[in-house]
Order: structure tokens, then sequence, then C-alpha cells
């Protein structure tokens, strides 16, 4: 069986080339750019094959009016469904009952597990989160439900240490500054790379859901942005360096824009780029214009080879 990782960026359009307000145009990512056939991720790129891997821009609007939302955007990458034209709305940031009831029924996880396959979300989160799920007061978002209701259990403070699940930022810099741990593993950028690579190889599917991206679009500055691109820069070139592509494919996607456009805190209604890599990659990329053809594509692959 082939083997799949999914690197959920959330928050991350295709905007335009204005480096004063769009982080991806200021940036400087060579192994990005590299991606996409030697072009920033922008407004306008077109779909491209570089020979190994290629890049979509992705509609996650799905047919419907107003601005793409997290709950939604997710739910239609995990279900393979216009999860926002079977609302009658985006909705978000977390999944209502409508959503988490479409998840229940079928997503990603739950179609490698039934197929015989493993699968595992790889982000930790530490004790203040779980407790504030068990209080009832944060809702899980539709990523983390869907691992969830396909039985898998969320990674916690101690697989950090275990080597086992990263942090949200990849290096775990933010598991010192942010939450006070002063002895969890710190990896450089080509070792976080080389790390999501070795993870990767453990499983049928390994999911890693990144928002860090969607905070700085909401409150943070173009410096931090340009910051973020040019550290997930350096980890793919680890990621790119230590990965076999004729053992599976990654995919890097994600939900709706905000982080492209830091002229507006709200999410846009901007193309999101999608990016396949392996040899692999065509039969993911088989009719993907829109974010419900992101899980079909993978299980095409994982389920059927080559």
């Amino acid at each position: 069986m082939k083997r799949a990782l999914l690197l959920f960026l959330d928050g991350v359009g295709l905007g335009d080339n204005d480096p004063a307000t769009n982080p991806f145009a200021a940036a400087r990512t060579p192994t990005l750019d590299a991606l996409a056939g030697g072009q920033r991720w922008l407004r306008g790129v077109a779909r491209h094959d570089n020979g190994r891997a290629v890049f979509i821009p992705t509609d996650p609007r799905l047919g419907v009016p107003g601005r793409p939302q997290s709950a939604t955007g997710q739910a239609a990458i995990l279900t393979g469904r216009n999860v926002p034209a079977a609302l009658g709305e985006h909705y978000g940031p977390r999944p209502n009952a409508a959503i988490r009831a479409l998840l229940d029924r079928d997503n990603l996880f739950k179609g490698v597990l039934a197929s015989g396959g493993s699968a595992a979300l790889i982000t930790a989160f530490p004790p203040r989160f779980f407790d504030a799920l068990a209080r009832g007061k944060r809702l899980p978002s539709s990523i983390q439900h869907a691992a969830l209701t396909a039985g898998l259990r969320l990674a916690t403070e101690q697989d950090i240490y275990a080597g086992t699940a990263m942090s949200p930022d990849w290096t775990g810099a933010g598991w010192r500054s942010d939450l006070g741990y002063t002895d969890t593993p710190l990896y450089a950028p080509e070792e976080a790379g080389a790390l999501l690579a070795r993870l990767a190889g453990e499983r049928t599917l390994t999911f890693f859901e990144h928002w860090v991206s969607d905070m700085i679009g909401h409150r943070g500055t173009l410096a931090q942005g340009v910051a973020l691109l040019e550290l997930f820069d350096a980890v793919m070139a680890g990621l790119l360096a230590a990965w076999d592509d004729e053992a599976g494919v990654i995919v890097i996607t994600s939900d709706h824009g905000n982080m492209e456009d830091l002229s507006t805190r709200k999410h846009t209604a901007n193309d999101v780029p999608t990016v396949i890599i392996g040899a692999a990659r065509g039969r993911v990329a088989e009719g993907l214009h829109d974010l419900s053809g992101i899980a079909p594509g993978i299980l095409r692959v994982l389920a059927g080879g080559e």
C-alpha cells in the first residue's frame, strides 16, 4: 500500500503580487517556488507539473456565495463532499452539528482504516487543550473531529517528547516560547522536514494540521507571515530530501484564503494552493479542481497503488 502525508495549512490562498500585503510576494521561498514551476504562489499561477510535483490552484468556494470558512472547508477536504452546498452556507470556525454528522458518516481517516490501512493526526496538543475539550469550553476542529470519530487519539505532550508527534510550527519552538516548556524537542527546519518523512513512513496516512498561518492572517504582521513562509520553505527542503517518491505522495492544501492578503483580517474568496508530490501524483490530481477532490484522490492512490 502506498503512503500519504497530508500537510494542511490553515488560511492560505493565492493572492496578489503585492509585497506590502502578501507574504507570498515578499518571502524568499525557493523550495516552494520550485513546486510551482519556479513561480511564486500567487493569483494567476497556472496548474503546473514540474516532473516531481503538480501545483493546482484549487477552488474553496464550491459554488456557494460568501467567504469560505474553516469548518466547511476542512470537512470538504476530508469527506470529498461539497459540504458548503450541503449546508447552504460556508460555516466556521468549528463544525456545527450538521458538519459533525457528515464527518461522522465518512471521512478520509475512516476510509483509510476501512481499507486496512493505518492513520494518525500527528500535530500534538498541550494539556490545556484537552482540559478545554473536557470542560466543554472548546470544540474540536473539523480535522480533529474527523480523527476522533474514526477512533484515533489526539497526540499529547508525551508524543512530543517521544518524537512521535510534532508542534504545529514544525520545529517545536512554540512549545517553549508560548507554552512554557523548557525541555521539549527543538528541531532545525530541515530536521523537522526529515521527521515528517520518517513519521509518514510509519503508517498509511499521516495528517499534519498547521493553523499558525490562519492566526497570522487574522491578527499577525507581514514580517510574521514572511518568517513563517521562509521557515516552511526550509522544512519542505528537508522533507523533499528525505521523501521517497515511489513510496507515496505528499499533499499540501488549505481550506480558505487569509494570510495572503493582510490588508484585511477576514478570510478571502481566493483559490488555495494544492501541491501533490510523488510518482503517483497524477492519480491524486485526476479531476481535482476544488476541495472536494482531495480525499478521493488520496484514497485512489492508497487503495490502488500506481
